[in-house]
């Protein structure tokens, strides 16, 4: 009888069992105990719920490891570049949910720039980051934006745009990706303040400032201009990523300049050195303000990327060795017509050759693949006996038909 009074007398927590002993405390309910790890695990759930509700997060985050495995399965080398947009992406939304905590520490947000040649994957990284996680993604010309009132783009169609990824889903659209493309055809020419109105450069990065920071757009759902008459929606930009990206040619010359000091005689040595090991990778703040970018659109562009040119290793990966590589997908288009399309280890080189003299990159190679299939696939659906292509080097280089095996005849 006494055990069994003492055994009454140890409390547990309602939820995981475990003793009170084994607890820091135990909060008393009606009938019932919860210990102080159930209520930390409960308080997360509820954020965590809240979190959804409010914007419609429909992704499990991936931690910056796991999201650059992700990447690597889509995009070949510039391992920099992959884990610096795994962080930053990971940091970002881990910031918007820390919004929910009481703490006083406030997060900024990182938007991103990409800095490389052509062709080299930054377009890529940002399309294939908004896929993994599905969020709604938007890309955007730098080349055609004005500030509003101006012949051109006004910037917040970027929004527009981002909106109508979102299926006109606000909640969604807030938590979406912008990619912006050619960010550095928006410079101002040699680095200095205009003297005149320059609307598609310094302008827009004026015009850009708060939307990359955070503010309140009053957007048209349809996109064109703003009319009084016309019903606005409002997006919150606070919590929409940015990743701007550019080939910015001639800021290696800057950067050249500022490593050797515009010193010359032995320096040259260590100028070739510097540029043989890739100049973009050692791009500073004070690089670009030099460019032409206005200190205020640096400092909104906290996370420099930069991205190295592709080398003749790197594009015969790409073509074969991706989940969406060239080669598997014109493969999948002629599997669907019965036939098994074969590309030589001659003749993949062969493209890669040709693509390194355009020097505009992977783009290089989509262009070559294109005008070798257009007869192919033009010739081959209408071809009933046909079991295997043959795409040898003479076929990239001549121009020549390729080698087809025909289906054995049944006996």
């Amino acid at each position: 009888m006494m055990n069994k009074k003492l055994k009454e007398q140890i409390l547990i927590c309602s939820f995981c069992g475990t003793p009170e002993g084994e607890v820091d405390f135990l909060v008393e309910g009606d009938e019932a105990y919860i210990c102080d790890n159930c209520v930390a695990r409960a308080s997360d759930i509820v954020k965590e719920n809240v979190f959804k509700d409010i914007y419609g997060l429909t992704f499990n985050l991936q931690k910056p490891k796991d999201i650059k495995r992700m990447l690597d399965e889509y995009i070949i080398g510039q391992d920099l570049a992959k884990q610096t947009v795994a962080v930053a992406v990971y940091n970002h939304y881990k910031r918007i949910n820390t919004k929910h905590d009481e703490s006083d520490v406030e997060i900024e947000k990182s938007n991103i720039l990409l800095v490389g040649p052509t062709g080299t994957g930054k377009t890529l990284i940002a399309k294939t980051m908004a896929r993994l996680l599905n969020v709604p993604f938007a890309i955007a010309d730098a080349t055609v934006l004005t500030e509003a009132g101006y012949v051109g783009e006004d910037v917040e169609n970027i929004l527009v745009r981002l909106f109508q990824a979102a299926e006109y889903d606000v909640d969604r659209a807030e938590m979406g990706i912008i990619y912006i493309d050619e960010i550095d055809k928006i410079a101002r020419k040699e680095g200095n303040p205009s003297i005149t109105r320059d609307v598609s450069g310094e302008g827009v990065q004026q015009a850009l400032l708060k939307i990359l920071e955070g503010t309140k757009a009053n957007i048209p759902p349809k996109g064109g201009r703003k009319h009084p008459e016309q019903p606005l929606v409002t997006i919150d930009t606070s919590n929409i990523l940015f990743i701007c990206g550019g080939a910015f040619q001639g800021l290696e010359e800057i950067i050249q300049k500022r490593v050797s000091g515009g010193s010359i005689g032995f320096v040259r040595n260590i100028k070739t050195k510097v540029e043989d090991s890739h100049l973009f990778t050692m791009t500073l703040p004070e690089d670009l303000l030099k460019y032409g970018f206005i200190p205020e659109i640096i400092g909104r562009l906290p996370v420099i990327s930069p991205l190295e040119e592709l080398s003749g290793k790197a594009m015969l990966s790409i073509l074969s060795d991706p989940k969406n590589a060239l080669i598997k997908q014109y493969q999948k288009l002629l599997e669907l017509e019965g036939v098994h399309l074969e590309f030589t280890s001659q003749a993949l080189k062969e493209i890669v050759k040709e693509a390194k003299t355009r020097k505009t990159g992977a783009r290089a190679l989509r262009s070559i693949l294109e005008n070798t299939m257009l007869k192919i696939m033009y010739e081959v659906p209408s071809m009933d006996n046909v079991d295997t292509c043959i795409i040898t080097d003479e076929v990239i280089r001549k121009k020549i038909k390729p080698i087809y095996k025909l289906l054995r005849k049944s006996a």
